[in-house]
């Protein structure tokens, strides 16, 4: 059965609750982790150390932020004893999940308590400072007196985000966070057993996937298309971004080239009341959106109100064909800095995405042939910009590399049995050999790394930006199926890391991440940021370097046929650059040093004040250095040439 390969480290699923449960059983959720356990890199079956992080980690499920059970009540399973933790394992054996019941059970008196005290704090006074370092490592707390003063200084952490709206904003803001705070709390505390029952199996299976290691995750059936809309960038649907009211949802933008903005069906400040004759106020933005997506070709009924002045509105039944929308501004935009008699080309490549008619192998191929017409021969470097790109499909990470390499080893995966098998680029798809830079920061995470490393490995390209990459050296496969309308499980499905990945060189970025020729610091540089931060990480591990490529993992016959074409553009490790690093690296470091502006900016990250942070935010100084540093490196290698020429005058004969 195929897998989708992915490189990629995190996915924010920040309005995803799961408000309608999958319909699944005991049975169900143990077949399903023993299907990850099957695939998983090293953790084959649940021992006492990954039950105490899947109980760990279903505390946390529920409460996050520590606003609802006090220490006593969870001490029984956050630091359960060895006789617990192998009766859980026994349950679990026999399909029995009643621990993880009785978790759910304490934290419905708990949030009978929550809100009572919600309750109470009404117009109480805030404290005037509070420092969020406290909110960074949460305990929890003693007392019922000290769950309220967390209440209180939450509060007032929220009231000082939103201080500078009109009052109406603030209310409506406060108003979403109630509702969402009570629509969590209702999903917690649905009657009807069945629908217990899944609210439980759904969290084990959130926290028992997790605590394997921080990039193996379950998802509900929601979440499962959502993840395959951040990774292919592209969904079918309107086209529209709704934001979720207190009642109904209001479009917020269209999304250009799709069919809400095609047809002019909507308007921004429409607000969405019902779909297909289903009221939707107060339901989750969850359940609503997955109401208003579905097949391309398919109509989907909006019931909308239209303002028609300040303070009316209109009532309005539209009827929209759902397409196919691809998400074209968040995969790659493309820029171009004047140099001499031509330009520098700045493509900034947000995720490395694929579907049936697309992607980001062949996109920039096209950008950088179109820029290459364009300017002929006078293009003069790349900047290829994969900063917080947090990576994507894996055969993209090779494709894109085969944009500047010729054939050659890109990357190579070890497997959960140790197989190492070895992922080449094997056409001719190079389309720029000129001066390239990759441009970094600690957010550039695993397909990004590997493209970054292995450029980094062949000589081809510079990585310049922060010290280091996230350090996200491992690879999943995701249980859908790769086809252009994949379906999603209606019980869930899993993402399971299944090896560690390593560039040609044999090293892999697992902890260290790619480490930059030449650091720019940009606004993540002070952060602590990456893999080496999160639950459990795999440990790094090396392999032998693989420049001069044997094929020795291929078949004798495939090898003998392969190695005719193959072995007669393999790509060479090229030194170009070496004798530049130092002048480069100290150029670099000179201007940051005198500029004034900048050297503000790295005061403000290091206070890791967001609101002095943002004041540079209009001039990206980052990008502005990368720009500088391939123009000392184009000079520098006319420089070279020129000499060179010099120093072997042309001889003719006579």
């Amino acid at each position: 059965m195929n897998r989708i390969i992915f490189g990629i480290f995190f996915l924010i699923f920040a309005s995803l609750g799961f408000a309608q449960p999958p319909e699944i059983t005991a049975k169900d959720a143990k077949a399903q982790i023993q299907q990850i356990f099957r695939s998983h890199v090293s953790h084959k079956h649940f021992t006492p150390e990954l039950i105490q992080r899947t109980l760990n980690n279903y505390l946390d499920e529920l409460d996050p932020t520590k606003t609802y059970f006090l220490a006593s009540e969870v001490s029984h399973w956050a630091d359960a004893s060895p006789a617990l933790l192998n009766q859980v394992i026994s349950d679990y054996n026999r399909h029995d999940f009643s621990e993880f019941e009785s978790i759910q059970e304490s934290m419905i008196l708990a949030i009978e308590r929550r809100n009572r005290l919600e309750a109470e704090i009404v117009g109480a006074k805030l404290p005037s400072q509070v420092n969020p370092d406290e909110f960074k490592e949460l305990a929890w707390v003693n007392s019922e007196q000290e769950l309220r003063t967390r209440l209180l200084k939450i509060k007032a952490l929220q009231l000082e985000a939103v201080e500078n709206f009109e009052e109406e904003t603030r209310e409506n803001f406060f108003k979403r966070l109630n509702k969402r705070r009570l629509g969590r709390e209702h999903e917690i505390t649905s009657d009807g057993p069945k629908m217990r029952q899944a609210q439980v199996l759904v969290h084990f299976l959130k926290a028992a996937s997790s605590a394997l290691d921080s990039h193996t995750n379950y998802f509900t059936p929601a979440e499962a298309r959502q993840f395959m809309i951040e990774i292919d960038q592209r969904l079918f649907g309107i086209g529209a971004q709704l934001r979720d009211d207190l009642n109904g949802l209001t479009v917020v933008r269209l999304i250009e080239g799709g069919p809400a903005e095609l047809t002019k069906s909507l308007k921004v400040g429409d607000r969405i009341i019902a779909v297909n004759g289903e009221p939707i106020v107060g339901w989750e933005i969850t359940d609503a959106v997955e109401l208003i997506r579905g097949k391309a070709g398919t109509h989907v009924n909006l019931t909308l109100l239209r303002p028609t002045n300040e303070t009316e509105r209109e009532k309005i039944d539209v009827k929209i064909t759902r397409q196919e929308i691809v998400l074209k501004e968040t995969r790659y935009d493309v820029s171009l800095e004047p140099f001499g008699d031509g330009s520098i080309a700045h493509i900034h490549l947000y995720s490395f995405y694929q579907d049936p008619n697309s992607s980001s192998t062949s996109d920039l191929k096209q950008v950088i042939t179109d820029l290459k017409t364009e300017h002929k021969d006078k293009l003069y470097g790349i900047i290829l910009d994969v900063r917080s790109n947090p990576g994507g499909h894996l055969s993209q990470a090779i494709g894109v590399t085969g944009l500047f390499i010729s054939k050659g080893v890109v990357v190579s995966i070890k497997d959960n049995d140790g197989n190492v098998q070895h992922l080449r680029n094997i056409d001719s798809n190079k389309v720029w050999d000129g001066p390239l830079i990759v441009l970094t920061n600690r957010g550039s995470a695993s397909a990004s790394e590997i493209v970054a490393q292995t450029l980094q490995d062949y000589g081809r390209a510079l990585i310049v930006g922060d010290d280091h990459t996230f350090g996200k050296g491992s690879y999943q496969t995701f249980s859908i199926e790769p086809t252009a309308h994949p379906r999603v499980n209606p019980k869930g499905e899993y993402k399971v890391t299944r090896g560690m990945y390593f560039t040609v060189s044999g090293k892999s970025p697992q902890l260290h991440g790619a480490q930059a020729d030449i650091v720019v610091p940009g606004a993540l540089s002070q952060l602590d940021v990456g893999e080496s931060f999160a639950k459990f990480p795999l440990e790094p591990d090396n392999i032998p370097a693989k420049f001069n490529d044997d094929l020795s993992d291929i078949s004798p016959f495939q090898r003998k046929k392969l190695r005719l074409f193959y072995e007669k553009d393999l790509q060479p490790r090229l030194h170009a650059y070496d004798p530049y690093l130092d002048i480069l690296s100290k150029n670099s470091s000179m201007r940051i040093s005198s500029n004034k502006n900048y050297q503000n900016f790295l005061k403000a990250i290091s206070k890791e004040s967001g609101d002095e942070i943002e004041l540079f935010g209009q001039t990206d100084l980052q990008k502005e250095e990368a720009l500088h540093v391939m123009k000392d490196l184009i000079m520098l290698m006319r420089l070279q040439v020129h000499s060179t020429r010099a120093s072997h005058p042309a001889q003719a004969g006579a």
